[in-house]
């Protein structure tokens, strides 16, 4: 297998439901487009932002099916999906799945209950995932804000290093650039480091990562297109403006909720997501209407994602 570097944006999808809580898996078609549309090189679907965990096993593979099925014929959109990582005998079905239906990657992260105690643990369930698909690219996502499971990743790699023939790379969602760095310097830059941080994604282009995978790039994909191509031409002054406009964006999560914000923030956009299930909150339509004032006081019209109005795109 032949591993690449994803570049660019990544972004990490919303499982969209209908008002009763089921899956809308029509809308999924039209969400590809979009991102499409606005600059988005693949998506990492059934992830935190997509609820994989409150998702069955039945309903994943459904999602990931709809997604596949979606950009099927767009071999430059990559799709990856987070198998999950409570229980690798489901793990190793989905990733089986996944396979099937022609996703481009898989990944895993760390039990949240039964914890791996070392990092050479959490390596032993890399590799016996991996070992289904030996051909597709397998990627760790490390979220220990999440899981619990504060290794580093360096460890991880210095452990896999050689015995995972797919192991490509991973998603990192933390802010420890020391062992970031460290990761992306391992083996002369052998792995893929997809950086996991919207709100600080500019450190992580001067340390010259090339991919980066986030939650906000559903709805704010030209602000980090603005931002990646400012730095690139040397612009710091403009580069870090825009990156304090994204914190901007983001401080309105935690005002407003949390991580089920975001779905509202596509709601001002025009693609409906419906809400999170439980035991995420959502706002109530009064805060809703305080969201959208504050939401356009940032000046959100210059910078959102623009809504597709056509499957039709260009591929």
């Amino acid at each position: 297998m032949q591993n690449i570097k994803l570049q660019g944006l990544i972004a990490a999808p919303f499982t969209p439901f209908h008002q009763d809580g089921e899956l809308n898996l029509q809308l999924i078609p039209e969400y590809y487009s979009f991102l499409k549309k606005n600059g988005v090189t693949g998506a990492f679907i059934c992830g935190s932002t997509g609820e994989g965990v409150s998702l069955t096993l039945d309903e994943k593979m459904k999602v990931a099916a709809a997604w596949a099925d979606a950009c099927k014929s767009d071999t430059h959109f990559k799709v990856m999906t987070l198998l999950g990582g409570t229980c690798l005998a489901d793990c190793k079905v989905l990733a089986k799945h996944a396979s099937e239906i022609g996703l481009y990657g898989v990944s895993f992260t760390a039990p949240s209950y039964f914890k791996p105690a070392t990092v050479e643990v959490l390596a032993e369930m890399c590799a016996e995932i991996a070992a289904v698909v030996p051909d597709m690219p397998f990627y760790y996502y490390h979220i220990p804000v999440l899981t619990g499971a504060n290794h580093n990743m360096i460890d991880l790699l210095e452990a896999v290093d050689g015995k995972i023939p797919n192991f490509a790379g991973i998603k990192y969602t933390h802010e420890d650039f020391m062992d970031f760095l460290s990761c992306m310097s391992f083996k002369n830059n052998k792995y893929d480091m997809l950086w996991g941080r919207d709100e600080n994604i500019l450190s992580a282009l001067v340390l010259d990562a090339k991919g980066a995978v986030g939650s906000t790039f559903n709805y704010l994909a030209p602000l980090y297109n603005q931002l990646i191509e400012a730095f690139e031409q040397n612009d710091l002054k403009t580069a870090v403006a825009l990156q304090q406009k994204s914190i901007d964006f983001i401080r309105l999560l935690g005002k407003y909720g949390g991580i089920a914000t975001g779905k509202a923030y596509m709601k001002m956009i025009g693609l409906d997501c419906g809400e999170f299930r439980l035991p995420v909150r959502n706002m109530d339509a009064a805060a809703f209407v305080q969201f959208k004032t504050d939401v356009e006081n940032l000046d959100f019209q210059a910078f959102k994602s623009k809504a597709s109005l056509t499957t039709d795109v260009h591929r």
